[in-house]
């Protein structure tokens, strides 16, 4: 996205769309802070599960809008890779590695999506991004690590896999677009919807039974399926449908950022110097990575501007 030379109007219709997109990542840095004080321990596919599961079926009831044809194994893939997959990803490595570990591995995801761009969407590669992309790994890995941060295989291989399925998902997403009969809504439904009747088995055959749900996890589900849930992906599918692929991703990383806010201001947690200095770089390789500069290296060398020197010079030949 280049904002060079363009309607002012369009440029505030841009920062309206990023900031709704930006509301999503923000609303799931609130996850660790809900599980931890409101939901009952040792249940995070079960969380899962009721933060997909009953919001699609509630998006699909209200706009009374299934897939037709092609579009059921699309929504049901997007709705796997998305939530269905990413989920356990997710949980197993937060259970196997330390919150911060988890987190570095996961703001990955931004440099995915931007080789997936090039490979699956077709776009050209811009060094732009991808710089202010290990930026943004830099920063939130400044932020979250910790001198107590280990590594175990497992966590590391679930934590690369989550951010590789979520890519793929976001970068499909893209490239299919949105059914031009279906609302933001809907199309967040039936994904959200795929991904939890993906979930409904793994759940149980990992878990068993649920657990009880007293008041405060059920305020708990209750924002993790609705605002975190419904409200966020709707938002979330919208953006990444209408808005270029590379910017939207690196949004993600509001995720773990406000989540060391909350720590802060729920959990009485402090952030010395360093964290200070990771916050501010991670958000400005967020903001940064939403403009597109008018020469980007990666653009100037690459293919189509050599393309269109040899067929200028076929038309004078």
């Amino acid at each position: 996205m280049c904002w060079t030379h363009r309607p002012s109007a369009s440029r505030l219709e841009d920062v309206n769309r990023i900031a709704l997109a930006a509301f999503a990542p923000l609303v799931w840095g609130s996850t660790y802070v809900v599980t931890t004080e409101l939901l009952p321990p040792g249940h995070p596919l079960f969380a899962g599960l009721l933060r997909a599961l009953p919001a699609g079926l509630i998006a699909i009831a209200l706009t009374r809008s299934l897939p037709k044809g092609a579009w059921w194994a699309k929504a049901a893939a997007l709705g796997v890779l998305n939530i269905g997959l990413f989920f356990p990803f997710l949980f197993l490595a937060a259970e196997r590695l330390p919150g911060g570990v988890a987190a570095t591995l996961g703001a990955a995801q931004p440099l995915v999506v931007a080789l997936l761009a090039v490979g699956v969407l077709k776009e050209r590669p811009s060094a732009w991004r991808l710089a202010w992309g290990v930026v943004g790994v830099v920063g939130v890995g400044l932020v979250v690590l910790g001198p107590a941060a280990g590594f175990d295989l497992i966590g590391v291989a679930a934590g690369l896999g989550g951010a590789a399925t979520m890519a793929l998902g976001v970068t499909l997403t893209k490239k299919w677009g949105r059914p031009d009969d279906a609302s933001p809504t809907a199309f967040a439904g039936w994904q959200l919807a795929a991904g939890g009747l993906f979930l409904v088995p793994v759940t149980f055959l990992v878990e068993g039974a649920p657990p009880a749900i007293g008041l405060g996890a059920a305020l708990g589900y209750l924002w993790l399926g609705g605002i975190g849930g419904l409200l966020a992906y709707v938002l979330w599918f919208r953006a990444i449908t209408t808005l270029p692929v590379t910017s939207v991703s690196m949004l993600g990383l509001l995720s773990p950022m406000m989540a060391a806010v909350l720590g802060v201001v729920v959990l009485g947690q402090t952030l010395d110097a360093v964290q200070l200095a990771g916050f501010a770089l991670a958000l400005t390789a967020i903001v940064a990575s939403q403009r597109q500069p008018k020469h980007d290296l990666a653009v100037l060398v690459g293919l189509p501007r050599r393309r269109e020197a040899v067929a200028a010079v076929e038309r004078l030949g």
